[in-house]
């Protein structure tokens, strides 16, 4: 009886051990390689009816979990009128919800756009406001790119030069 208990109380322990593990893996965030980000970053991208090339040395992408992406480019924008150019300087797409900046973003493919006063800015492809969260410095960056995505303690970070928000798991 004692060893029946024994097996059952290591086979719970077992279990909810692993599945803290799957949790916690599902919840992480990869970095995709540069010849990875190709096969699933856009070439181009639609907003406010009108198509733009992405620049693809500056777009990131990366994986969480098995099948969930969240992936970001600048794109060309000297085919776009002045307004839509002023706000609009990329795209932000997420197969799965997720929260920017502690603001919670649903799946979907959005334009997006750092600001003169410290705001990152999502819009629909319409050109509508999504919504707005505050940037960080990071003052410590050595080698500040464009835009590039760098996984942290606190989630997932896209940058735009020293200027970044944090992206998390939904």
């Amino acid at each position: 009886m004692k060893s029946r208990y024994k097996l059952t109380l290591a086979a719970i322990v077992s279990f909810v051990a692993f599945s803290s593990v799957v949790a916690t893996a599902q919840d992480s965030f990869v970095v995709l390689s540069e010849k990875d980000k190709l096969r699933v970053v856009p070439t181009s991208f639609y907003f406010e009816g009108q198509s733009a090339p992405t620049q693809m040395r500056n777009a990131a992408a990366a994986r969480l979990g098995d099948k969930r992406f969240v992936i970001a480019g600048l794109v060309d924008t000297s085919g776009y009128s002045v307004e839509v150019r002023a706000k609009y300087e990329g795209f932000f797409i997420t197969d799965s919800s997720v929260t920017v900046g502690g603001k919670e973003v649903t799946a979907g493919a959005y334009g997006f756009g750092f600001s003169d006063d410290g705001k990152f800015n999502l819009f629909d492809v319409g050109g509508n406001p999504v919504m707005s969260a505050e940037t960080t410095k990071d003052k410590n960056l050595r080698r500040p790119r464009p835009l590039m995505m760098r996984k942290a303690s606190d989630g997932l970070r896209l940058y735009n030069g020293r200027d970044y928000v944090v992206i998390a798991a939904k």
